[in-house]
């Protein structure tokens, strides 16, 4: 069942009638029935039935056969079936295999000649293919080229088997021959494969030959020549590299997309100078451009971004070929290519950018492009970046923002609004006019949280006389008449916010309910608002401007509450700016008349919730402090808020900018590491590119750019021992984790006197983890070792485990001998990597994502900060809690941790420590994600690490 084929299909174990039937089938003279029994047979073969007495049969009844189907089932049934003994020689019924083949190598039909000749690629035993040999290699001279193309892939798979260099001992010669006289181009793509694996200076010889004429090839070969150029490249010594990156740059020209790509990326992994970076970031850009498929897309804007990492400086000039990109309808794409711009900011650029950026935000004013608003969103967070990096472009895009603060996505007008507030305290130049734009179009404003932001605004930075007055008169109108509602004896339904506009059509939306008054009588309560009708009505009018009055008639008390706090820090303003002390008096009283209102309101039963506590303290708070004021409260309203404003966005900057520090890559180059001084040189015959890149090599050699990554400390401590030392075989594993793939490189060493025989590593999974292929049986000499490799894919983040056993025989026993090896956990930490998002964003997946562990704090650990550097460093995630908010000593301790898996999965880690009277800390760890797995391997993890082990 685990043998290679190129033939997998399902099915149901078979029976002895079953064979009988395909017997008979096969015995008979109907082609139909014997197809279908062919494909029975080939089907029972691959689920592990032996079929032993059918060998026969097919050798007599249907090697004959002239039907095609036939022919190709045959092939597929002798390449599944065992061709030798237990004792590893061929069974001599091969020998009528032999004389068939022969007969269809010199067949007069095509077809038969070219899949018998693609089959021999398939077989590994020499004595089958040693009589073979003269007629293959007659085939090469053969006029179609269907059969030639398979000819050539013969010869070199029977070239590279461990003993064909004698099967074909002028393979390579004989092949170089075809090449030069081969029109067809996949016959001509094979010839040079198989001198690319086999002979590779007759490779480099007959490129360097056809150099001028390399772009005139078919795609198919200049694939090869790529590939050629590649491996040729790895090696220590590239005398000749200029010649092959003037190849892959002539490449550059293809008509094909799929060698231009690779062009591309050979040229890069070639050469780091900036001419041929520059020419490889050009390829990527135009093939953005024009290639349609979003996939397709977001590899290249991965290429792209990996130049960005290595080479910005040759990066920063092709933002504008980048952002083209934008026209993609894809969300994912959009993102991607405003990740990609952003870090490619200069102040040589940012204005070009910006100025895109706003046409693209005016163009999803439109409404015709799909998932216009949170395209918009995306849009107002990547200016909103470019304007905090570089403050002299934010007056060029503000005011265009603001018009989006009334936008129906509540998400693009909360980003709108956010980065008016950080504007306006970084450009004190652009306060004025955009306190004003700002007043202007409040009223457009229909979300609650961009009110309360835009409130805090208005009461913060409104500092002149006309500002703040401008400032009160806005949120008046936007209120509307008070009181919110009224209460009539008479029982009928009065609304105070109706305007004395007889002739104006309105509708008149209102709610009653009886209330009992405080002398026992009857009366009806209600409160309304007014929607205008009429078509000539302005955007200032009643009904447009109601948004703070329908937004608290709704119930939202929290806004009314900024309303009285925004109104108190502007009349204390108003009393430092007026000169007239009535006007500021008079101003007071207004307030005071809309606090006790939204009290009033809030402490009616006509709203099904009453108001909150913490908004009916803070609306009290606001009305005593407007009655008696003293110097110390009125200086904390008017200026420790700003200050503690800035304060955070200072730490916010200050964060951002020691991230990117630790993301920068700085490597250092050994003392005795040697230089090459190119101006030492001889520059006899080297092109300009040639100078730059060994310009960039000696650049590199000097700061470290040539540093292995990897540290052998590293690559020690990912050694597992796999047997003991006292075990007839010995076995160790290196484990390498990369992304989806794990990769165990086995070293199992024969420690005994004798020769192990069929000596096999057999493995099994647990969890989400598979197998990808079964290694191979293996002959270990006294004292030997030998290299396994096992893939491994992994479809999730859970803690795997990979156990086993290595399976032998020896000469001397008759049954097999088993070692068992120790288990190999796959640890969630190579999963997982630290990431960062908003905390709006992480309190919506935080209610949204259904999986919860809550694991209990059990720790040595007394300090409330070393225990959250512990469980960091332990389980590789993000502290989102930023440090000013962990200062100081409470005795408690609350944060946010985040972190992100490479399959995309989000873990979520909320810390709650207290710490007790005896010193001990107490509280719980919660984890959250979207699935089971990662919930719960993390919780094993901190389990495990959080006692303050290793």
């Amino acid at each position: 069942m685990d043998k290679p084929c190129t033939l997998l299909v399902h099915f149901d174990k078979g029976s002895a009638a079953m064979a009988n039937e395909i017997k008979a089938d096969l015995e008979g003279s109907d082609v139909t029935a014997k197809v279908e029994a062919m494909k029975r047979a080939v089907m029972l073969l691959l689920n592990g039935e032996t079929l032993p007495t059918l060998f026969i049969t097919v050798v007599r009844y249907v090697l004959p056969s002239e039907d095609h189907t036939i022919q190709k089932l045959l092939l597929l049934y002798l390449e599944i079936i065992d061709k030798r003994d237990s004792a590893g020689r061929v069974l001599p019924e091969m020998i009528l295999i032999c004389q068939n083949l022969r007969n269809n190598l010199q067949h007069p039909n095509e077809y038969i000649r070219g899949v018998t000749l693609r089959f021999l690629c398939r077989l590994s035993e020499p004595e089958v293919l040693e009589p073979l040999v003269p007629s293959i290699l007659e085939n090469l001279e053969n006029r179609h080229h269907f059969i030639r193309r398979h000819a050539l892939s013969a010869i070199s798979a029977i070239y590279r088997l461990p003993h064909g260099d004698q099967l074909i001992p002028d393979a390579p010669e004989l092949v170089e021959r075809a090449l030069a006289s081969e029109q067809d181009a996949s016959a001509r793509r094979n010839a040079f494969l198989m001198l690319c694996l086999c002979g590779l200076e007759r490779a480099v010889a007959y490129l360097f030959s056809n150099a001028e004429r390399v772009t005139e090839w078919p795609d198919l070969l200049q694939m090869a020549v790529v590939d050629l150029i590649r491996k040729v490249c790895r090696s220590p010594n590239r005398a000749d590299k200029g010649r092959y990156i003037k190849i892959i740059i002539s490449l550059l020209s293809s008509p094909s997309t799929a060698v231009v790509y690779e062009c591309a990326g050979a040229l890069v992994s070639l050469s780091s100078a900036p001419t041929a970076v520059r020419a490889a970031a050009n390829t990527y850009c135009e093939l953005l451009s024009s290639q349609s498929d979003n996939n397709v897309r977001l590899i290249l804007l991965d290429r792209l971004n990996e130049l960005r990492t290595s080479h910005r400086d040759v990066m920063v000039d092709m933002v504008m070929d980048v952002l083209r990109a934008l026209a993609s309808p894809n969300l994912d794409v959009k993102r991607k290519v405003l990740d990609l711009v952003l870090d490619l900011l200069t102040p040589r650029n940012v204005e070009e950018v910006v100025l895109y950026l706003k046409k693209e935000v005016v163009k999803t004013q439109s409404g015709e492009l799909e998932k216009g608003g949170e395209y918009r969103q995306m849009l107002v967070q990547a200016i909103h970046a470019c304007a905090v990096e570089f403050p002299e472009v934010a007056g060029s895009v503000v005011h265009l923002l603001m018009d989006f603060l009334g936008d129906t996505n509540v998400a693009a007008a909360v980003d709108v609004v956010l980065f008016v507030r950080e504007i306006i305290e970084t450009n004190p130049k652009l306060r004025v006019s955009m306190i004003q734009r700002l007043s202007d179009t409040f009223y457009q404003i229909r979300a609650s949280r961009v009110c309360s932001i835009a409130l805090w605004i208005l009461g913060e930075y409104s500092l002149s006389l006309s500002e703040v007055e401008s400032a009160i008169s806005t949120i008046k109108q936007c209120l509307g008449d008070l009181p919110f509602f009224t209460v009539s004896g008479e029982g009928e339904a009065t609304d105070s916010s109706k305007p004395a506009q007889p002739m104006v059509n309105s509708v008149t939306v209102s709610s009653r309910r009886p209330v009992v008054l405080a002398d026992g009588t009857y009366a009806t309560q209600s409160a309304a608002t007014e929607a205008i009708s009429t078509p000539s009505v302005t955007p200032g009018s009643l009904a447009s401007t109601l948004n703070l009055r329908s937004l608290i008639l709704s119930g939202d008390f929290f806004l009314a509450a900024v309303v009285a706090y925004t109104l108190t820090k502007l009349v204390l303003r108003l009393e430092e700016v007026q000169p007239s002390k009535a006007e500021a008096n008079k101003a007071c009283t207004r307030a005071l008349l809309v606090m006790t209102s939204i009290l009033q309101l809030g402490l009616s039963s006509y709203l099904p919730q009453p108001i909150d506590n913490d908004s009916y303290d803070r609306i009290v708070l606001c009305v005593r402090l407007l009655c008696n004021t003293g110097d110390d409260v009125r200086k904390i309203w008017l200026q420790s808020c700003r200050q503690s404003f800035a304060k955070m966005l200072a730490e916010k900057q200050f964060r951002e900018t020691e991230e990117m520090k630790a993301k920068a890559q700085i490597s250092h180059a050994q003392p005795d590491d040697l230089i090459d001084f190119y101006h030492l040189k001889s520059r006899r015959g080297m092109s300009q590119l040639e100078l730059e890149d060994e310009v960039q090599d000696d650049l590199k050699a000097a700061t470290g750019g040539f540093t292995k990554e990897t540290d052998d400390a590293n690559r020690l401590n990912r050694i597992l021992q796999l047997t003991g030392f006292s075990d007839p075989v010995y076995a160790e594993a290196f484990v390498t984790v990369h992304h989806y793939d794990i990769v165990l490189d086995v070293t199992i060493i024969n420690r005994t006197k004798e020769t192990l025989q069929n000596l096999c590593l057999e493995l099994a999974t647990m969890g989400d983890l598979k197998l990808v292929d079964r290694p191979q049986n293996y002959t270990l000499a006294p004292e030997s070792s030998k290299q396994i490799r096992a893939n491994i894919k992994v479809s999730s983040t859970e803690t795997g485990v990979i156990f086993g056993n290595i399976v032998y025989e020896t000469s001397n026993v008759m049954e097999r001998s088993v070692v068992v090896l120790n288990d190999i956990h796959i640890d969630i930490m190579d999963y997982i990597s630290p990431a960062t998002c908003a905390d709006v964003t992480f309190r919506n997946m935080w209610a949204e994502f259904e999986w919860e562990n809550k694991v209990a704090v059990n720790t040595v650990i007394q300090d409330e900060k070393e225990f959250l550097n512990h469980v960091i460093k332990s389980t590789n995630m993000k502290c989102l809690t930023p440090p000013s908010a962990l200062d100081g000593e409470c005795g408690f301790l609350a944060a946010n941790l985040y972190a992100k898996s490479v399959f995309g999965e989000d873990a979520l880690v909320n810390i709650s420590i207290e710490k007790q009277a005896d010193g001990k800390l107490s509280g719980y760890i919660r984890i959250r994600s979207k699935t089971q797995g990662i919930a719960l391997s993390l919780g094993d993890k901190i389990t495990l690490k959080q006692k303050g082990g290793s």
